[in-house]
C-alpha cells in the first residue's frame, strides 16, 4: 500500500534510498545516477524488477516471471520509469486521427486535380482576346484614279477590341451620280489586327469625311459612320456590316451641294436618336443652306434654312458649340466665323414659333454680338480666318475657340467670346496639334511653319500663356505635313510629325541638316521628358496624306495609321496605301537623335528604361 502511494506522489527527482521518501537536496544528483537512465520493466502485479525479485532473489518456480530471462511484457504493460503507460483508447484516437488526415489529404488532391482540370479546359475552350503583336502591317489597296481627299477613321466595327480603319478613294471616273457623270469611290473597312478587307461598299461619287460616331448615347447599339460626299450624297453605314442603312435624299438638297461633313446635334424630334445638320452652297448665289436631318431615317426635319454672309476665304465650319449654361451654336463663315443659335435654325425649319425647351437656353455674352442687320447672326471673329477648332478645358464642360489666322493664334474663351491669349505667328497654315507638353494640365499645342523653301519650322505653344517653349527647324519639302499626338498614362502627350531624315546636329544648334535625299521622309516623335531628342520611329517614300492615332485599350498602348499615296509612273494612278504602326514597340526600335548636347548626357539605357514603361490611354481631350 505505501509502495502505490509513493508511485502516485512520486515527483521529479532523486528517491531516498532507504525509504524511497522524495529528497529535494539530492536532485543535482541526479543527472550522475545511471540508474536513473535505465528502463525498468514492471510485470502487471509489480513484482519483478530488471529480472529481479524486490529482495533480490530469483523467481518462485510457479511464479508469472519466466526464469530464463527477462520478462517480456504484454504491450500494454510496458511502461517507462517516471511515466505512465500509454492506453489502448490512445491508439484508437491516433489511428481515427490519421485516418481524418488521409481523408483530408486525398479531399485536398482531389480538388486541386479538379482545378487544374478547369484551368485547361478554360485555357483551351474559351479564346483570349487577340494580342496586337507589334501592331505592324502595310496594305496596298489599289490605285487612286483622281480625287484630292483623303478621308481616313478609325472604329472597332468587329468588336474585337481593336480598332479597324475605314478609309475611301476615287476607283473609277466613269462613275455617275444624280445631276451628271462624276467619279465612283469605295468605302473600305480594314481589320486593325492585319489590314486585311472586313468589308467594302461602292459610292457614287467622291467622299470628303467619314466619321464614326453614337447616335444613341447610353446604348449598346453597334458603331454608325456617316460619311459625306462632295456633291449630295450623305448616308449613314452600318459598321459592322457595311451596309448603309439610311441616304438622304439627293432632292432634298436641289439648291446647292454640300459644303462640309456633317455635324451631329442634340435630339431634335425626341425619338431617342441625335439628329444631325449639313451646310451646304447655293450652285448660282453666295448663298449657304442649313439643312436638319435625323439621325434615324435620314429624313429632313423640315425645310432648308437659307443664309446670305459675306466673307472671302476658306470655309469655317461647320462646328456646334454648346456653352456652360447649355446653348447651342453653330459657328460658320468664309474667311471669318459666325454663328446662328440652333434655336433659330429648328424654329425657321418648322415654320413654327416654338422651340423645344432644350433649345430655349441663351447666352448672354453671345446675345449681345448680333449684328444690326443681320439679326440671326452673331459676329464672332472676321480678321483673315483660316481654322477653326474646339479647345476642351479642364475642369470645365465648355470649349474654348483656338483661331489660326494670316496673323497667328488666337484662344478665345467659350463663355464670353473674350481673348484669352493672341500669339503674333505669320506663315501659320496647318492645323495646331493639342496635347500634355508643360505641368500645368492645360492643352499646350505643337505648330509648323513655313520658314523658306524646303525648311520648316516646329513649335510647342504653351496653352495657358501663348508663348513658344519649344522649337527646331527641319528640312522638308512634303507640301503638306500632318502632325499628330497620344496622351501617356502619367498626363504627359508625346507629339508625332513627319520630315526629313535629321543627321547629328552640331551643338547648340537649332537647325537640323538633311541626311537623306527629298523623296525619302521620317516619322519623328518627341517626348516632353526629353525636350532634347528626337526618335525615329519609321519613314516612307510617298506622300503621307492621312494619319490617325487610335488606342489599345488591352494592351495600353496607340497605334498610328497612315494613308499615303505614290509614288508612281509618270501618268499614271498613284497606288494608295495604309500602314500601321505600334508606338510602343517603335519606340522600343527607334534611333534617337541628338537635337543639342545636355548635362548630365542622356544615355541610351536610361532612355530604353523609361520607354519601356510608357503606357496610352485615351484622350480625356475630345470635345
Amino acid at each position: 500500500m505505501a509502495t502505490v502511494l509513493s508511485r502516485a506522489l512520486k515527483l521529479p527527482g532523486k528517491k531516498s534510498p532507504d525509504l524511497g521518501e522524495y529528497d529535494p537536496l539530492t536532485q543535482a544528483d541526479s543527472d550522475e545516477s545511471e540508474d536513473d537512465l535505465v528502463l525498468n520493466l514492471q510485470q502487471k502485479n509489480g513484482g519483478v524488477k530488471n529480472g529481479k525479485s524486490p529482495l533480490g532473489e530469483a523467481p518462485e518456480p510457479d511464479s508469472d516471471a519466466e526464469v530464463a530471462g527477462p520478462a517480456k511484457p504484454h504491450l500494454s504493460e510496458v511502461t517507462t520509469e517516471g511515466y505512465p503507460s500509454e492506453p489502448l483508447g490512445a491508439l484508437e484516437q491516433k489511428a481515427t486521427s490519421s485516418l481524418a488526415s488521409y481523408v483530408r489529404t486525398s479531399v485536398f488532391l482531389l480538388t486541386l486535380g479538379i482545378s487544374m482540370i478547369l484551368v485547361l479546359l478554360c485555357a483551351f475552350l474559351i479564346p483570349c482576346p487577340p494580342r496586337d503583336l507589334h501592331s505592324t502591317w502595310s496594305r496596298r489597296l489599289g490605285s487612286q484614279r483622281g480625287g484630292d481627299l483623303s478621308p481616313l477613321e478609325l472604329a472597332d466595327v468587329n468588336g474585337d477590341g481593336l480598332r479597324d480603319v475605314l478609309l475611301s478613294f476615287v476607283t473609277s471616273r466613269n462613275g455617275s451620280s444624280a445631276g451628271g457623270s462624276r467619279p465612283a469611290a469605295d468605302l473600305v473597312c480594314l481589320s486593325g489586327m492585319n489590314g486585311s478587307t472586313l468589308w467594302s461598299s461602292p459610292l457614287p461619287e467622291e467622299v470628303q469625311d467619314v466619321t464614326c460616331l453614337d447616335l444613341m448615347p447610353g446604348s449598346v447599339a453597334e458603331v454608325i459612320c456617316l460619311v459625306t460626299g462632295t456633291h449630295k450624297m450623305l448616308s449613314a453605314f452600318n459598321a459592322t456590316s457595311g451596309k448603309a442603312m439610311w441616304t438622304l435624299s439627293p432632292n432634298s438638297l436641289s439648291n446647292g451641294t454640300l459644303a462640309a461633313p456633317a455635324v451631329v446635334l442634340p435630339d431634335l424630334d425626341e425619338d431617342g436618336v441625335r439628329d444631325l445638320a449639313v451646310l451646304a452652297i447655293g450652285e448660282t448665289q453666295p448663298d449657304v443652306y442649313f439643312l436638319l436631318v435625323s439621325g434615324q431615317t435620314g429624313s429632313p426635319v423640315g425645310r432648308p434654312v437659307k443664309y446670305s454672309i459675306v466673307g472671302v476665304g476658306n470655309l469655317i465650319g461647320p462646328q456646334v458649340h454648346i456653352t456652360a449654361s447649355g446653348a447651342v451654336y453653330i459657328l460658320f463663315g468664309f474667311g471669318n466665323i459666325q454663328a446662328v443659335a440652333l434655336r433659330d435654325i429648328f424654329v425657321q425649319a418648322q415654320n413654327r414659333d416654338s422651340s423645344p425647351p432644350s433649345l430655349q437656353i441663351e447666352e448672354p455674352e453671345w446675345e449681345k454680338r448680333r449684328s444690326i442687320n443681320l439679326s440671326e447672326l452673331i459676329d464672332i471673329y472676321s480678321d483673315g480666318v483660316e481654322l477653326l477648332q474646339m479647345v476642351k478645358m479642364p475642369d470645365s464642360n465648355c470649349s474654348n475657340l483656338l483661331i489660326t489666322t494670316r496673323q497667328g493664334l488666337v484662344l478665345l474663351r467659350g463663355q464670353n467670346l473674350t481673348p484669352y491669349w493672341t500669339l503674333s505667328l505669320p506663315g501659320l497654315r496647318s492645323q495646331p496639334t493639342p496635347g500634355y507638353f508643360t505641368d500645368d494640365q492645360t492643352l499646350d499645342f505643337l505648330l509648323q511653319t513655313q520658314e523658306v523653301v524646303g525648311m520648316k519650322k516646329m513649335m510647342v505653344v504653351d496653352g495657358d500663356s501663348g508663348s513658344i517653349i519649344w522649337s527646331y527647324s527641319a528640312p522638308c519639302h512634303m507640301k503638306e505635313t500632318l502632325t499628330t499626338s497620344a496622351v501617356t498614362s502619367d498626363r504627359k502627350s508625346v507629339f508625332l510629325f513627319w520630315a526629313e531624315g535629321l543627321s547629328a546636329a552640331p551643338p547648340n544648334s537649332d537647325v537640323i541638316l538633311a541626311a537623306d535625299p527629298p523623296s525619302l521622309y521620317h516619322l519623328y516623335l518627341l517626348h516632353p521628358t526629353f525636350p532634347s531628342i528626337l526618335l525615329d520611329l519609321s519613314n516612307a517614300t510617298g506622300t503621307v496624306t492621312a494619319s490617325k492615332v487610335g488606342i489599345n485599350d488591352l494592351w495600353k498602348d496607340a497605334f498610328y495609321v497612315t494613308r499615303t499615296t505614290g509614288p508612281s509612273p509618270e501618268g499614271h494612278p498613284a497606288p494608295v496605301v495604309v500602314s500601321k504602326l505600334s508606338l510602343r514597340w517603335a519606340l522600343m526600335e527607334s534611333q534617337m537623335v541628338q537635337l543639342k548636347e545636355t548635362t548630365p548626357k542622356i544615355g541610351r539605357g536610361e532612355l530604353r528604361r523609361f520607354l519601356s514603361r510608357i503606357k496610352f490611354v485615351d484622350s480625356p481631350y475630345q470635345v
